[in-house]
């Protein structure tokens, strides 16, 4: 029976040691309930109720105690640390830690151990050592506690947590659950493979497969292959091969080999022709739609008798690729009218004279996945084939295969398909929006593909965490996409540093009475939370620029904050006949209470010779195509968003002149963005949605009044009217069509979030 953690979710002060044992080792699988009793594990028939003690079991289990002459010790400080309240007894603790530490990267030994995590957890839960371990002054250990956080199990547990007191009744799991599967894995004998096509780019849905290999090897000690299933010359391109391992890379993905298909064509071609021989193959030339139309009504070829001699003979002469061999291919013959439409005699070989990617003119005939899948694994030594679970139904051909030429048994593993609302993850239809410039490549940050998806700022842990927490699911549901984009805000948010950006739009200049007579410039933090993202200039002037929303919403004489300079007060306002604020003037108060103001607003000293403001370009997207799931008899190419990229042009502070391409910012008060590039000397920024409702939704939901450009578009578009069909009878207005008046208030007018 598979180990279980049992965690109640309301449990104080909670085990983070014991749980991130479990979660880094795989040997138990987390359980977060709400009404269980208490702690407990329960581990090959025994059981344990205390932190101590199942940290102790979960390190014998996994072989990971250490020194044994060591551990015992950092256990016994572990136990005391989770209840240290007193001051100096807290420091001294931390600076021998330390101290410890100073030429060592883990506790005990060359790797990690549960002393570890023992001791990691009771710092964790422990509030008031945490506090004084953050203040940064116990480097040694402050690394080696945030090393062990940023693991990729550490952060899965956390957010499930997280999760699961949020949902309160909902029993959670960790990736630990994923022990719960593998039929007949054996500890370090565990081989899996991820076998990508190299005819397109990775895109999240691979991303998922390739991470769930990986997890399992390395669960249960294994392997793990990179296989390319290069069996098509029409599609396939060096390009793609080298991309995808690009893109594993950049995953954190990392095969123990990397093999072909191509490989194994001799082998293949053997086992066709042993297969012939045997007389479990034949040779059609069957027109393609004849034989699909006679596979679905389930009527055996004119060719399924054929001799044995004359099959050979056309096999023959599909591998000189001649005219004759064109019109051929060889078919299983497992089933003319099986319940199972996939067993009725599937094509495993065809003739094509295209020149292979890496085998040149060599062959002319290939294999189809169909064929070469299941021998590939089975002559590899893979153990267990995970596959998405919308080939289920050819499960039995694919052991069928194996049977019929006396292969080593492979275990096949299903999980659900990642699917995502408003998002294509078909080849063929992303092939499309790419020949079509919709999109600018492979790489546009509209695309689901990993490259697409990174360049709108998606995180590498936030895509591994994400997968994880899917897990071996096998429902198939089309996710939103707000679960990772939160998951991803969580980890940019405490390193991302902030800056200031207003609207070049309708700007106003704003006097500061009381202000610099000269520029001066100060050095702030980028991060007020966080000081080790360094520090940035600031220019102070008395001239300013504030962005048109916030001057029109300033009443006369109020006190309003400049952030990081403090608060003014507002004397004057000029406005035009239209109605736009001209200018503002300001007097410098100081001595104002920032806590007692309505409005903090960002910023930026007026553009001059010595201190120019960059130019920038804040970009936003939209969903390539307007339905959330596409049904089976839809043309996706009906449903092409029509304007999908939004633009904004603003002013930025000039701190943004030392960012990388890639770099990761906040602008304050509006959002965090990834740096792309210079563009024509402009500064060009992609919004990455944070998860909240408004920056996942669709925006052409809405309906835009006719504008001059994507970002009037953008800017003017109002939610557009729907009413649902429904079968309900008419029920009128409880308040009929009363107006509601609107109040006489000193307080700003805050426009509704449904407007």
């Amino acid at each position: 029976m598979a180990a279980i953690l049992t965690v109640p979710t309301k449990i104080a002060p909670f085990p983070y040691g014991a749980t991130a044992l479990a979660a880094y080792t795989g040997i138990a699988a987390v359980a977060f309930e709400e009404a269980a009793p208490g702690l407990s594990l329960d581990l090959n028939g025994q059981s344990a109720s205390t932190e101590d003690k199942i940290i102790q079991a979960l390190a014998k289990a996994a072989d990971l105690a250490g020194d044994s002459a060591k551990t015992p010790a950092f256990l016994s400080l572990a136990s005391k640390l989770r209840t240290l309240a007193v001051f100096p007894e807290i420091v001294s603790t931390l600076d021998s830690l330390d101290d410890h530490l100073a030429y060592r990267t883990y506790l005990v030994g060359h790797d990690v151990t549960a002393a570890d995590w023992a001791v990691w957890g009771a710092l964790k839960g422990n509030l008031k050592v945490l506090g004084l371990l953050k203040n940064n002054t116990h480097v040694h250990l402050l690394r080696w506690y945030s090393h062990l956080e940023s693991l990729n199990t550490t952060q899965t547990l956390l957010s499930d947590y997280a999760a699961a007191k949020a949902s309160k009744a909902r029993n959670t799991k960790t990736a630990a659950g994923f022990a719960l599967g593998l039929q007949g894995a054996v500890e370090g004998q565990v081989v899996t493979r991820f076998p990508p096509e190299p005819s397109g780019y990775l895109h999240i849905g691979h991303a998922k497969a390739a991470l769930l290999n990986q997890y399992f090897a390395r669960m249960y000690k294994g392997k793990m292959l990179i296989r390319f299933d290069d069996t098509n010359p029409s599609k396939e391109r060096t390009e793609f091969e080298e991309t995808i391992m690009e893109d594993l890379q950049l995953m954190g993905v990392h095969g123990d080999a990397v093999t072909h298909t191509s490989d194994y064509f001799d082998k293949l071609y053997e086992l066709a022709v042993q297969m012939i021989k045997s007389g479990k193959a034949y040779a059609d030339d069957t027109e393609k739609e004849q034989m699909q139309k006679e596979r679905f009504d389930g009527i055996a070829s004119k060719h399924r008798d054929d001799s044995i001699e004359d099959n050979l003979k056309h096999f023959e002469e599909m591998k000189t690729g001649s005219a004759e061999g064109l019109r051929w291919c060889i078919r299983a013959k497992l089933s003319v009218d099986n319940p199972n439409k996939a067993l009725r005699d599937p094509v495993i070989y065809r003739c094509n004279p295209l020149p292979h990617h890496r085998t040149g003119d060599q062959w002319k005939i290939y294999p189809t996945y169909d064929f070469a899948c299941p021998v590939v694994d089975s002559i590899e030594g893979v153990t267990h084939a995970l596959r998405t679970n919308e080939y289920r139904d050819r499960n039995p051909q694919y052991q069928w295969m194996i049977d019929a030429l006396g292969l080593r048994k492979v275990h096949i593993w299903d999980f659900s398909r990642l699917n995502f609302v408003y998002t294509l993850l078909s080849k063929r239809k992303l092939h499309w929006f790419v020949d079509n410039k919709h999109v600018s490549g492979w790489d546009d940050p509209r695309f689901p593909t990993v490259r697409g998806i990174r360049r709108r700022g998606m995180t590498v842990e936030a895509l591994t965490q994400f997968m994880l927490l899917q897990g071996p699911s096998q429902a198939a549901v089309s996710l939103e996409w707000d679960s990772i984009w939160t998951i991803n805000k969580k980890i940019i948010d405490p390193i991302a540093p902030r800056h200031w950006a207003v609207v070049k739009d309708k700007s106003v200049p704003v006097t500061i009475n009381g202000g610099p007579a000269a520029p001066e410039i100060k050095s702030l933090p980028k991060h007020k939370k966080n000081p080790e993202v360094g520090e940035k200039k600031t220019v102070y002037t008395s001239h300013i620029l504030v962005e048109q929303a916030d001057a029109a919403s300033f009443e006369d004489q109020e006190e309003i904050t400049l952030m990081d300079w403090g608060n003014a007060i507002v004397r004057s306002k000029e406005v035009d006949a239209s109605g736009t604020v001209t200018s503002i003037t300001m007097d410098l108060n100081l001595e104002g209470d920032f806590r007692k103001t309505k409005k903090k607003i960002t910023w930026l000293s007026a553009p001059t010779a010595e201190n120019p403001l960059p130019a920038a370009s804040l970009v936003d997207f939209d969903y390539l195509i307007t339905k959330k799931k596409l049904e089976e008899n839809d043309e996706f190419a009906d449903l092409v968003t029509p304007v999908t990229e939004f633009k904004e042009e603003v002013y930025a502070d000039a701190n943004i002149l030392d960012l990388k391409k890639g770099d990761i910012i906040q602008f304050e008060r509006k959002g965090y963005y990834i740096y792309d590039g210079a563009k024509g000397g402009v500064y060009e920024f992609f919004l990455i949605p944070d998860g909240r409702a408004a920056s996942i939704a669709s925006k052409s939901a809405t309906a835009a009044a006719p504008s001059s450009g994507p970002a009037d578009a953008k800017k003017d578009a109002k939610p557009a009217e729907s009413v649902p069909k429904i079968s309900m009878y008419h029920v009128d207005k409880v308040a009929g069509d009363v107006v509601i008046p609107k109040p006489e208030t000193k307080m700003y007018e805050v426009k509704s979030l449904y407007d």
